[in-house]
């Protein structure tokens, strides 16, 4: 006879009827990310143009602002990762979601290039707040190890067709109001939707006596600091930093070569909007193979295929065929670093200070992506696209080794025997009690 699985006690509903909120959780981060990813990011590709236009400068000295915003989310990472850990996401979430509404209507009404930049820092440090590093830190904290992995897929799957939704959307309203009028309108729509979700539904998870104790800011301190001495904690941050540069080049640069080596611009564009369906189904292949195979062989197999991929598109990529294939061979590989990274980062440290560890891998990541199209930029300058996809190539490989070196050794770090006491007196290994 099967028992009957155990859930968390809510101490908020009377102390004793058995309440589990981790899936309603994931559906109100799964809208908010979808949400806030659109409106904050994916907007700002068709609002360039016209923005340029009315403020008079290039379109280059408006893309600078969103790498200023980018930049900021990087400065931010550290000290919203150590508020997570200590008090949870609602307030910090809610908070960020309500100033991204309020910069948005401020974007609205910039008219010199210094306004728009202000703007955008404050969109990079709000969007910090409230994206996927800050929903992944909830989710880690919700779910033990054997339902994190279709929690944080069923998050980034539906969030992965904000740009479909957005970028049409967005450029409806821009054609039909004007760029302005848009963004007070994607204003509305981030706040109705993203604030009262974030409000009231995200909470912290209850949990035992045992795991309070290793809770403690000490415990917490004693983890973060045993991970920055552990060389796989700096192998897995050069396999995301690597990863990380290699997809934003190709992002910027896959319709430039296309088009270079004899392909229309229609079928080049087309082509790299392959990129974000395929990351969805690179994450459905990862989440899948996990059940049978390490993850970290997995991460390691994906990127080396995407290494060969990028160095087969100089040979293969002036045909259609050619360039198809290898565009979906690399695309596989595109979204898998966002679920990769919070896996391997909970499965070798715990969830007592996954949150600050995360955000310290963030800036590492973060710096890298805003970099790397311009280390491209000034490859291709030089040799043209030969030497910028082999760059791609070589840091893929460089992701795929240091995935292996983190997995070769178990982990040294003192949280492992407080979770194997956690995991002994609550069945998980989150410090609080779930379905097994």
């Amino acid at each position: 006879m099967k028992s009957a699985p155990t859930v968390a006690t809510d101490p908020h509903v009377g102390g004793h009827r058995p309440v589990f909120h981790g899936w309603r959780i994931v559906a109100a981060l799964a809208i908010t990310q979808t949400v806030g990813y659109g409106t904050l990011y994916y907007a700002f590709a068709v609002l360039l143009q016209p923005m340029a236009t009315t403020l008079h400068t290039s379109t280059t000295t408006v893309t600078g602002a969103l790498t200023a915003s980018i930049l900021a989310g990087a400065v931010m990472a550290v000290p919203v990762g150590r508020w997570l850990d200590r008090h949870g996401g609602r307030a910090l979430m809610t908070a960020g979601s309500a100033a991204a509404t309020g910069l948005l209507v401020a974007w609205s009404q910039v008219s010199t290039v210094i306004q728009l930049y202000a703007v955008l820092i404050g969109i990079g440090l709000a969007s910090a707040m409230v994206q996927y590093e800050a929903a992944f830190a909830v989710v880690v904290s919700w779910f033990d190890h054997g339902r994190r992995a279709k929690a944080l897929l069923a998050i980034t799957i539906v969030a992965g067709f904000a740009s479909a939704i957005f970028l049409p959307l967005t450029g409806a309203l821009v054609q039909r109001y004007g760029w302005q009028h848009a963004l007070l309108v994607l204003a509305a729509l981030h706040g109705l939707i993203t604030v009262p979700l974030h409000g009231l539904v995200l909470r912290r998870p209850p949990y035992t006596p045992v795991a309070a104790k290793h809770r403690h800011p000490a415990a917490r301190q004693a983890v973060v600091a045993a991970a920055l001495r552990d060389g796989r904690f700096w192998a897995l941050a050069v396999a995301f930093v690597a990863h990380g540069a290699a997809m934003t080049t190709m992002t910027v640069h896959l319709v430039g070569f296309l088009t270079s080596v004899g392909h229309p611009v229609t079928f080049a564009a087309t082509i790299a909007g392959l990129l974000g369906v395929l990351s969805v189904t690179g994450r459905l292949v990862l989440t899948g193979a996990q059940r049978r195979i390490r993850t970290t062989t997995v991460v390691a197999a994906v990127y080396t295929v995407q290494a060969t991929a990028a160095l087969a598109l100089l040979a293969a990529g002036g045909s259609r065929a050619g360039a198809i294939a290898g565009v979906i061979a690399f695309g596989l590989g595109f979204g898998i670093s966002s679920l990769a990274s919070p896996a391997l980062l909970a499965d070798r440290y715990g969830t007592v200070a996954y949150a600050t560890i995360a955000g310290i891998l963030t800036v590492p990541i973060t710096l890298s992506r805003a970099g790397a199209p311009l280390g491209a930029a000034a490859l291709h300058t030089a040799g043209g696209y030969v030497p910028v996809l082999t760059a791609v190539g070589v840091a893929c490989l460089i992701a795929a080794a240091g995935i292996v070196v983190k997995a070769s050794t178990p982990s040294p770090v003192p949280h492992a025997s407080a979770a194997r006491a956690t995991v002994t007196a609550t069945g998980t290994d989150n410090a609080y009690i779930t379905k097994p």
